[in-house]
């Protein structure tokens, strides 16, 4: 092949889909290889590839919320390391303020190389949820953390594998020395090892590549399909109108964005101006995870079939002030800005769009352990309606995208029982298109564990748009064992004793458009 200054439609077909095919493969290889059921069994990882600047060329279609920040870790580990990156180094980050999502997200970056290269051609990186992390409760999920340092340990690009040596004393003593420890540095470890393993399937398949194509023409088409994706981002926001929207969360804080589009540049410009400062709960946002959240939007506004790549974001101008809760500062708790703001954020923007309701617009993280066992899962709810379709029951949305563990293996992995789950009934607002429905979930312990929700929406009713209802806000509960009943707030941490039956009921979507009777 010759180099090429304008790409062939067919070959950018081609190219489009092995990049992507080559970030499939790496998460087929850490699903296959690591033990814990958060990266096994609910699939709570994500894998991308890189190109020699760090920006995003292609991703498996894992969890949004990851893929749209992953690059801002890369960048950052190039600043921070630049000429100090040697072949077969394998690097380790989960810093919420540079370019991290939240602790347990923990993203291992690999470089590279090709034999003659003396710099890094492409990065490779695979995020995964660690079960434990640290921090002051099981799972690393503390509903009412108010410090970064409570949340578990934090990895600044650690030299996680140094030229082809995993270092494994060095990561064991980060793990143990802090003041609230990883629970389960094993588990740490082993998936830590299946994330080398992906990303190490990733270099092999890029170096394979450039040995078949050449490395020009493998960078040329990087380019090109980066710039495809910004030609069909700027079709969709060619028929975009200008909105505003006000979005208020069950602990006060307010999210405001409007949205400007420039027709004649055929771009928008995303203003959070507005929104609440900092705040004291763990419900603050890392500024990747704001602009994952918009990357997520507008491509899902896009018709055909592109990668979500940094491409995408060139027509946008995403203003995000510093130390307001959408781009905190150092120490700021984040672990709620991951899972349930990122879900706000998409909400209020497709309400400033006139898109669709709001769906669930909370992740219900539920997490429970003790010394032994450490566990987390998200619950599925109701998905807003739009202008020609119903919601959806029961499905993760937005920036979620994991599943929920079988039963089976819930039961044999852990001392408890799935009671029931089921669908809630009318819980999506009704409309002249009607919102989706949330679930119930009983879960029954059979020890005696300590157990966290971090949600929203219990207060306040996921939004309908155009004269439709509103979906129904969720619940929180604990039924005792002597048959007496607790009811939670948004977040809450309780002692569970064998027989205490935990239930979450999940909100419903909004409707969209008046029921004319």
């Amino acid at each position: 092949m010759n180099k090429t200054t304008q790409p062939d439609p067919v070959r950018l077909e081609i190219f489009k889909n092995l990049y992507q095919f080559i970030a499939e493969q790496m998460g087929i290889v850490l699903q296959n290889t690591a033990t814990s059921v958060n990266i096994k069994e609910r699939l709570d990882f994500s894998c991308a590839i890189f190109d020699t600047s760090g920006l995003l060329v292609a991703n498996a279609p894992h969890i949004p919320v990851h893929l749209g920040s992953m690059s801002e870790s890369v960048r950052c580990l190039i600043n921070d390391k630049g000429n100090s990156i040697q072949p077969e180094n394998v690097y380790l980050s989960n810093n919420p303020y540079n370019g991290g999502t939240h602790l347990p997200d923990v993203t291992a970056i690999t470089p590279v190389f090709l034999e003659n290269s003396t710099s890094p051609i492409f990065y490779v990186a695979s995020r995964g949820h660690q079960a434990d992390i640290g921090g002051i409760t099981p799972g690393s999920m503390p509903p009412n953390s108010t410090t970064i340092e409570e949340e578990g340990i934090l990895f600044d690009n650690f030299l996680l594998v140094e030229e082809g040596n995993f270092r494994e004393v060095e990561l064991r003593e980060v793990l143990t020395n802090h003041r609230y420890p990883a629970r389960n540095p094993d588990q740490n470890l082993a998936d830590l090892k299946a994330q080398i393993a992906a990303n190490e399937r990733g270099v092999q398949e890029l170096q394979k590549m450039v040995s078949q194509y050449g490395l020009e023409n493998v960078q040329a088409y990087m380019q090109f399909v980066q710039n495809n994706a910004e030609e069909a981002v700027r079709r969709a926001i060619d028929v975009l109108k200008d909105g505003a929207f006000t979005y208020q969360m069950d602990g006060g804080a307010v999210i405001k964005v409007s949205v400007t589009i420039n027709r004649k540049n055929r771009s928008a410009v995303i203003d959070f101006t507005e929104t609440s400062q900092q705040l004291n709960t763990n419900f603050n946002a890392p500024k990747a995870v704001t602009q994952a959240a918009v990357l997520y939007v507008f491509r899902t506004l896009v018709d055909d079939s592109i990668p979500l790549n940094a491409g995408c974001l060139n027509p946008l101008e995403i203003i995000i002030p510093q130390g307001s809760m959408l781009n905190p500062v150092y120490p700021a708790a984040v672990v709620a800005g991951n899972v349930e703001t990122s879900q706000t954020i998409v909400d209020a923007l497709y309400g400033a769009l006139g898109v669709m309701a709001a769906s669930q617009g909370t992740m219900n993280n539920f997490t429970f352990g003790n010394a032994r066992y450490q566990y987390y899962e998200t619950i599925c709810g109701g998905s807003g309606a739009g202008a020609d379709f119903d919601g959806t029951d029961a499905v993760h949305t937005h920036m979620t995208n994991s599943r929920l563990t079988d039963p089976e293996v819930l039961e044999t992995r852990y001392p408890v029982m799935v009671e029931s789950f089921g669908i809630r009934s009318n819980s999506g607002g009704k409309g002249k298109y009607t919102g989706g429905n949330g679930v119930i979930r009983k879960i029954k312990f059979l020890e005696p564990m300590t157990a966290n929700i971090l949600s929203n929406h219990r207060l306040i009713s996921p939004f309908g748009l155009n004269g439709a209802e509103n979906g129904q806000p969720g619940r929180n509960l604990v039924l005792r064992s002597d048959g007496s009943e607790e009811t939670l707030g948004s977040t809450g941490t309780v002692e569970m004793q064998p027989g205490d039956i935990f239930i979450i009921e999940t909100p419903g979507g909004g409707g969209f458009g008046e029921v004319y009777k």
